[in-house]
């Protein structure tokens, strides 16, 4: 769609939307998407080191449907061993806790992405969709590089446009804003970064997930010459719209390309060979 500039009126009427979200968040009245309790109770316990796998397990296993997915993630190709499991205490023996607690967040997120109204229904379906798009590169690109760890990658990928939920419910009651594809974006793209990094940090997220929600939209970004899940979300958003790349005159000059160790040429960077693993992750994402 192209863009076309706002009226005055309109303006006017984005500044007074975003300044209005702005002063709700600063007062603590900005209702902010919450984390699924199991989410929220396994990343407590796994970072608790008074508490242990049996304690993961007994969380776990109080939620039928992801428990049936964790097993099933466990025996995929992924993460598969020698033999067989059938219970969440050898899938989380498999995996390790801290894997675990990613990959639960990573399978209930979701969850936040469901729209309260037909109106916000294909913008949010849409938005999950980018999301795990994003999310699977991320976790292939990261699973090419040894510092950087395909399920954090995975889960950053995910989260990267969580600051969009509090826009698009607050304009669910705007009719007219919702139709105003251009004055929506506008507010967007100024809002999602601020409202993302205090989604995270109420959902007390380490710091190199909450920078992937802050600062991902910075394409010159270059504050360490180590890469980080921004990099590699930053990588993972341009390969899954392969025409940005080639609209952005100066791609090449991106540091995070450098610091991943992937070539200026995109065709290095291609997900061929990868099929299978990419299919798996998509699989494992599917409800």
């Amino acid at each position: 769609m192209r863009y076309q500039r706002p009226e005055e009126n309109e303006v006017v009427q984005l500044e007074q939307f975003c300044t209005e979200i702005l002063e709700d968040l600063a007062n603590n009245q900005l209702v902010l998407p919450t984390l699924p309790e199991v989410a929220l109770k396994i990343r407590e316990v796994v970072d608790d080191p008074n508490t242990s796998a049996a304690d993961v397990a007994k969380i776990i296993v109080t939620d039928t449907a992801l428990s049936v997915r964790l097993i099933k993630i466990a025996n995929s190709p992924l993460y598969r061993g020698r033999h067989p499991i059938n219970n969440v205490q050898t899938a989380l023996a498999r995996l390790g806790t801290a894997l675990v607690r990613n990959l639960v967040t990573s399978l209930v997120m979701e969850q936040i992405f469901q729209a309260t109204s037909e109106s916000l229904d294909w913008r949010m379906r849409k938005l999950w969709e980018q999301s795990t798009q994003i999310a699977t590169i991320a976790y292939v690109l990261a699973g090419q590089k040894n510092k950087l760890k395909p399920d954090e990658a995975l889960l950053a990928g995910l989260i990267h446009q969580v600051g969009l939920l509090p826009i698009l419910l607050r304009a669910e009651d705007m009719p007219e804003l919702l139709e105003n594809e251009a004055a929506l974006d506008e507010i967007m793209t100024q809002l999602s970064s601020t409202l993302g990094k205090a989604i995270l940090e109420s959902w007390r997220f380490p710091p190199e997930l909450v920078a992937v929600t802050a600062e991902h939209n910075d394409l010159q970004r270059n504050p360490k010459p180590e890469p980080d899940l921004v990099d590699v979300v930053i990588v993972a958003k341009l390969q899954s719209n392969l025409s940005t790349i080639e609209s952005y005159k100066d791609w090449h000059t991106i540091p995070a390309f450098a610091k991943l160790g992937f070539s200026t040429d995109i065709s290095v960077i291609d997900l061929e060979g990868n099929e299978a693993e990419v299919h798996e992750v998509r699989t494992m994402l599917a409800t």
